[in-house]
């Protein structure tokens, strides 16, 4: 069985700043092979791969896994921010006009039939105003002007890993049980996607960050929720079968290469597949480190390093490693090459306000 090194205890701050800096920092190096398979990474890169910002030359950029990570965030705190005022909003409701923002930053015309979102703090960073090939369905989803929901599902076939990669957030709500983080979540994922396994697989990554932003190991949180989306009466069966998959091989002693990690967990173009391959890269490399900062580089490379959704996979495991060490965590010279630290701290710090005050 894996063991995981033992930090000190981060406060829930440093696990907010944590999840989206690291998230941000997972994507940015993915993003930069994310079309690539491991031959042209290895041929670019050497045998190692990528497993630093100082290989890239033209500096680094995230995708819209943390723009919408980001857009996510600020749809939660408008809710938090009308419930804090005594005032009731629907979550839905506010997740889905963030999003629709998004959509705007992403040079597409809003649909006639949505409603027109009213400006917030974070539609003023021109770092989010680019297209980084954003998913499909995401775009589809929010194109139609309908707010997707389970009974009236948008792209009812899409299991894009489009919900899966925005849904650290979620956890990231302290004071609520895990049955209203779950419902905020796969709630959240209907907007876009209507597969039941988009939705359970954001579901579970929200309730696997939500355990660890509490204080459980990662293995002990990805367990809970492989049994919580495993008792589902509509449970997806491929969602525990990858889940379960990638707790068994990370706890086999020996590293998978990035041709057996494709093969055993899949590529990450679809959620169950991004979301397995994300907690394998973290808890695969657990043994191996003692210093968190280690830990995090040598999770990631493994979590970019393959011939799949690098930025999504690589997103996944910096969000789920930011929340269990907290900022302090993160690679200090990784963090120097992040773009757009403002706007990360700026929505992290948001986030804060409207949850620890």
């Amino acid at each position: 069985m894996s063991a995981e090194p033992s930090p000190a205890v981060p406060s829930f701050e440093s696990r907010i700043h944590g999840t989206l800096l690291g998230g941000a920092l997972g994507d940015s190096l993915g993003y930069a092979v994310e079309f690539d398979d491991v031959a042209a990474i290895r041929s670019r890169y050497g045998a190692a791969g990528l497993t630093s910002f100082q290989q890239l030359d033209g500096g680094s950029h995230f995708s819209d896994d943390t723009q919408m990570t980001l857009y996510t965030v600020d749809g939660l705190v408008e809710a938090l921010e009308w419930a804090n005022d005594g005032v009731a909003a629907d979550e839905t409701a506010c997740l889905w006009l963030a999003y629709l923002r998004w959509l705007g930053t992403q040079g597409v015309a809003l649909p006639a039939s949505a409603p027109i979102p009213q400006p917030r703090w974070i539609d003023r960073h021109e770092v989010l105003k680019h297209a980084r090939h954003p998913g499909k369905a995401c775009l589809s989803g929010l194109r139609t002007g309908e707010m997707g929901t389970l009974a009236r599902p948008v792209n009812p076939d899409s299991k894009g890993c489009g919900t899966v990669m925005r849904s650290a957030p979620f956890g990231l709500v302290p004071h609520i049980s895990e049955a209203a983080v779950y419902k905020l979540s796969t709630d959240g994922a209907a907007l876009t996607h209507g597969h039941p396994s988009a939705r359970q697989s954001a579901g579970a990554f929200s309730l696997l960050i939500h355990k660890v932003a509490a204080g459980s190991k990662v293995r002990t949180a990805a367990e809970h929720a492989l049994d919580v989306v495993g008792a589902l009466p509509d449970a997806a069966p491929e969602l525990p079968q990858r889940l379960r998959a990638a707790l068994e091989l990370s706890a086999s002693g020996s590293l998978l290469s990035p041709e057996e990690l494709t093969a055993r967990l899949g590529e990450g173009w679809v959620a169950e597949e991004a979301l397995a391959v994300g907690l394998y890269a973290v808890l695969a490399t657990a043994d191996a480190h003692g210093d968190p900062a280690d830990h995090f580089r040598s999770a990631v490379a493994v979590a970019v390093n393959h011939s799949g959704d690098s930025d999504s996979t690589g997103s996944i495991a910096g969000n789920i490693l930011g929340a269990f060490y907290g900022e302090a965590g993160l690679p200090s010279e990784w963090l120097d090459h992040l773009e757009g630290q403002d706007v990360i701290r700026g929505m992290a710090q948001r986030l804060v306000a409207v949850t620890l005050g």
